[in-house]
């Protein structure tokens, strides 16, 4: 029994040797590598005949798992299928534990897309008309906002700064967009974005049966195209409106209140309606990322010293769902930026005193009223410059949900 324990020692320690050894002259490898799995190196090591064999296998391969799992089980795999005194100065640990060469990493990458050649394939019309209508049209609006473009002269002239010169120092309504469009953003945009999380966390707890009955029930009005138009019914500004009728009734009022058309009342009719259409695809990002979390997770938390659902909230779910949480705030900036449609249906165009008139609003007026696609380019370079600030902000807020 001594003499086993003995070579059981013996063996540790020369497999601790044979890491120790393969770690200080991984940095000086030269021979070329062949990125394979931690499934493939299993299939390789079992087809191995002899351990010189099983050496080779390990010390020519690396795992092609940029981070998690993988990457650490085929590293366990090569050390354990070393065996203790075997030649270990050519085995690679992870691709993080050495520096690639440039042809290295692109030799790499060339082996990632040719494993996922289908993928690329089904993505390619998707990403041809993206490219086509919204990469390239965005690229041309930046430099055409230099220019006087009116789509009757070919070639645009060349102005430099004059477009933006009058965008901010002599067009009066443009002032005016940016403060309505601060508003909206404000209100509209952090408002909805924790809305859209609490209800998501709510309808979470819910019967499966109702988690889609009440999923289909807020995402409804941001997939059906028009039908804000019902608000106009109930902002009616006659005595049949249903919210004048309502307030009739109950003696609030003794006269019609003309909801869409009072610049008192404009922009608080305009936001909610807004709010009521903006749980889109942000919302059902939230409630992916809920079905997303492991329930044994819970039960760690439990274990650990979580007692209710509010720090089950803030210690497990918030840092469990990242990514989720960052693609709802990018689509909810983008929403709440770009506020146009909801408003021109709604109260006209322009509205009265210009109240529900935003920066999106002023460069349609500029792009198809008037066709002056210089100009608007120039409208639509500030608010892209005013979204991409927006968004580096929540990225900083929510980095420390997304390096989990």
């Amino acid at each position: 029994m001594a003499k086993e324990k003995s070579g059981n020692s013996s063996s540790a320690q020369g497999a601790g040797v044979a890491v120790k050894e393969a770690k200080k002259s991984a940095n000086n490898l030269s021979i070329p590598l062949d990125p394979i799995t931690a499934a493939e190196l299993l299939e390789r090591q079992a087809a191995a005949k002899t351990p010189s064999e099983k050496a080779i296998i390990a010390a020519t391969t690396v795992s092609d798992a940029p981070i998690g799992g993988v990457a650490e089980d085929a590293k366990i795999i090569r050390l354990q299928a070393t065996p203790p005194g075997a030649q270990t100065g050519k085995i690679i640990l992870n691709k993080a534990e050495r520096k690639y060469s440039f042809k290295e990493y692109m030799q790499y990458q060339w082996h990632e897309a040719k494993r996922s050649g289908m993928c690329y394939l089904m993505l390619a019309p998707f990403m041809l008309l993206f490219l086509v209508f919204t990469v390239i049209p965005v690229i041309m609006s930046l430099p055409m906002g230099f220019t006087s473009f009116d789509m009757a002269e070919f070639p645009p002239k060349w102005v430099g700064f004059d477009n933006f010169y009058t965008l901010f120092l002599e067009d009066d309504v443009f002032s005016q967009a940016v403060r309505t469009t601060i508003i909206f953003a404000i209100f509209t945009g952090p408002l909805s974005y924790i809305l859209s999380f609490f209800l998501a966390w709510l309808i979470n707890e819910l019967h499966p049966k109702l988690k889609t009955l009440f999923t289909l029930i807020f995402y409804a009005p941001s997939m059906a195209g028009n039908i804000y138009f019902v608000w106009q019914l109930i902002f009616s500004g006659d005595a049949y409106g249903y919210l004048n009728s309502f307030l009739n009734t109950m003696g609030f009022t003794t006269a019609a209140i003309q909801w869409l058309t009072d610049a008192n009342y404009i922009l608080p009719c305009v936001i909610i309606v807004q709010l009521w259409v903006s749980m889109g695809a942000g919302f059902l990002a939230i409630r992916a990322g809920f079905q997303a979390i492991d329930p044994a997770m819970y039960e760690a938390g439990a274990i650990e010293g979580i007692r209710n659902r509010w720090q089950e909230l803030i210690y497990i779910t918030i840092p469990s769902m990242g990514p989720q949480l960052m693609f709802a705030a990018v689509m909810q900036i983008v929403a709440s930026f770009t506020v146009d449609i909801v408003g021109r249906s709604l109260v006209g165009f322009p509205s009265t005193n210009y109240m529900a008139h935003t920066i999106m609003t002023h460069a349609f007026d500029y792009g198809w009223v008037r066709f002056e696609m210089g100009y608007a380019s120039a409208i639509c370079f500030v608010l892209f410059v005013a979204m991409l600030i927006a968004n580096s902000l929540v990225r900083k807020i929510l980095s420390r949900y997304l390096d989990n």
